[in-house]
């Protein structure tokens, strides 16, 4: 299989999940391989992995509920299948999916977003098929998505991402336990987080960053989308001086074999992982507030909305956030321009006021 030690962080990533979506493969239908084939071109191995996981629980509640399946192996239903159940059958599995329990006794809760990633995956499938001429019905397609309601956007204010930033650097409010290892991990920490305040980088995003990929004369990192496509994201003085600061810590640290390149590593001298960098915001965020849940994509959201704030350019947001549609970024901000329409209104003065006469 080559060199894991010289493939890239993202090559390794890609890796990891084309083994995964392998294994959840042998325990779908066969058709399901001509499907994931189809869309190899035009999709990332993230999403089609999540395909096959959202698949592979609609498959199991057929069996289970729907007699004409239930005495038949799932690696053994043909496409046929596809066209017997019924837009009705996926209505009864949508409702199916807010709660459950699942094979290891776990309760399984799913909001209107879960339900709506969920639909999605099935229609992909079903679009598929349906295109290719391999079916000839599309229940699928006669289901409504859910309802989204709106989502409050919750991020830092001003006042509470400098009390953050002064708990990194002096450790204040943090565990006796935490202050252990609190020297080891704060100009690290401190680089990690003012990075993601400063630029709206997703946490995937930044701990795939690697060494070669910050520079320093332009002020920029090189990162992968979400997508898979590379794009240039720009930081300012103070993004930069926490870097620096950081990089003269870590050129003197002996990696381990395999991540030599990696930006951020973790006290095992290995590239720092996503759940890490999940756990560190937590504690962290804890020092500042405890009536918000804040986590990484929290510190994307308080750049976004700074940034919307200051410049009222929503193109700028969604082009410096990575998001291909700029309605994803209308969508996240909508409340914030409901402020600037309401302040507009305030500020165009029809008549002078009487008493300033």
């Amino acid at each position: 299989m080559g060199d894991v030690n010289k493939s890239t962080y993202h090559e390794q990533i890609n890796n990891i999940n084309t083994l995964k979506l392998r294994q959840i493969q042998n325990t779908l239908p066969k058709f399901c391989r001509d499907f994931f084939l189809g869309i190899k071109d035009t999709t990332s191995t993230r999403t089609r992995l999540a395909y096959a996981y959202d698949l592979r629980i609609f498959f199991e509640y057929i069996k289970d509920n729907n007699p004409t399946f239930k005495n038949t192996k799932i690696t053994e239903y043909t496409i046929s299948v596809l066209e017997q159940i019924t837009a009705q059958d996926i209505i009864e599995y949508m409702d199916y999916l807010s709660y459950y329990e699942n094979e290891e006794g776990e309760i399984i809760t799913n909001d209107e977003r879960g339900k709506q990633r969920k639909l999605a995956s099935l229609r992909s499938m079903y679009n598929f098929f349906f295109k290719m001429e391999m079916i000839e019905k599309n229940p699928a397609a006669l289901v409504d998505f859910p309802k989204l309601h709106k989502k409050e956007i919750i991020k830092l204010d001003a006042g509470e991402v400098a009390t953050l930033l002064d708990n990194i650097e002096n450790g204040e409010q943090l565990t006796k336990k935490q202050l252990e290892f609190h020297e080891k991990t704060k100009i690290r920490d401190l680089a990690l987080i003012t990075l993601l305040l400063g630029t709206g980088i997703r946490v995937s995003e930044c701990v795939g960053l690697d060494i070669n990929n910050v520079d320093f004369r332009n002020n920029g990192i090189l990162i992968r989308r979400k997508g898979g496509y590379e794009d240039v994201v720009y930081f300012g003085d103070e993004v930069e001086k926490a870097l620096r600061k950081y990089l003269d810590e870590r050129l003197h640290i002996i990696p381990e074999s395999g991540h030599e390149n990696a930006l951020f590593l973790s006290l095992q001298n290995k590239r720092i992982t996503v759940r890490s960098v999940e756990l560190l915001v937590k504690k962290y965020a804890k020092t500042v507030t405890n009536l918000k849940k804040i986590t990484p994509h929290k510190l994307r959201s308080t750049f976004g909305t700074s940034l919307y704030q200051e410049t009222g350019d929503i193109y700028l947001v969604a082009d410096v956030l990575g998001h291909k549609d700029v309605n994803t970024t209308k969508k996240h901000y909508a409340a914030q321009n409901e402020e600037r329409k309401r302040y507009a209104a305030k500020v165009v003065k029809l008549r002078e006021n009487d008493d300033e006469e």
